[in-house]
């Protein structure tokens, strides 16, 4: 069975991607930015050195083989527009680097692993209905590092699929974790629905099906694929 580099696997949907790999006997290298274990490496992913320390650790306990990297670490925190201008622009590096330029420097080590060993390997990542349709007042910095994981994951799929090294995208719509909660609430709860057809949001271990299915079943010939699960609020 493959060994997987897991980001973001303390809680919410990378906690649920963790244990339903976890069943299936795969191996998983997690990680969280406090939690340092036996099964996590702790990294910070806001220090642009943490992506490289993170992914010679995670090599190191995998003996040299890591099979599937996915990239699901993320930052969502309000960015309002009145902010002092250093204060706005603090946030939004912060959300860039730990949504999107860590994710490209763990994807750009991955290639270069399994290019220089001459294997396959899978990269998952876990974006956002925001890369697709944007995001509230708040999130500009959001919608737009998930909308550059999109792009990334497309470049990487065309790039080297020839080289059986395959990309694969997740774009989940409102998602009841910690990271959402208080967005959420902030945007009316219940009333927020409505702009859901399913009628709830969803849940952690549904997007986790989703991840999973991509790092170990998901058919060559689907690198390059975006999947939505965002309950019919945004199609296309």
């Amino acid at each position: 069975m493959p060994t997987i580099l897991l980001t973001g696997s303390s809680r919410g949907i990378g906690a649920a991607i963790r244990e339903q790999l976890e069943a299936r006997n795969v191996r998983v290298i997690g990680h969280g930015t406090l939690d340092h274990d036996e099964q996590t490496v702790g990294a910070n992913l806001a220090d642009p050195q943490a992506p490289q320390g993170l992914w010679e650790e995670a090599l190191d306990r995998a003996d040299g083989e890591v099979d599937v990297l996915i990239n699901n670490a993320g930052l969502f925190e309000e960015n309002r527009l009145d902010r002092s201008d250093i204060e706005w622009l603090d946030a939004w590096e912060d959300t860039l680097r730990i949504n999107l330029t860590s994710a490209a420097q763990l994807s750009r080590f991955a290639v270069r692993h399994w290019q220089e060993r001459g294997v396959p390997g899978r990269i998952v990542h876990i974006a956002s209905r925001a890369g697709h349709r944007g995001d509230s007042p708040g999130h500009w910095h959001y919608a737009a590092a998930k909308g550059g994981m999109l792009a990334l994951h497309k470049t990487i799929a065309r790039a080297y699929a020839a080289e059986n090294i395959l990309s694969f995208a997740i774009t989940p719509g409102f998602t009841d974790t910690a990271m959402a909660g208080d967005y959420l609430a902030s945007r009316g709860g219940p009333s927020l629905l409505a702009d859901i057809p399913l009628g709830r949001v969803a849940e952690p271990e549904e997007i986790a099906q989703i991840a999973v299915f991509c790092a170990l079943d998901a058919p060559d010939s689907m690198t390059g694929a975006t999947i939505d699960a965002n309950g019919a609020s945004y199609v296309r």
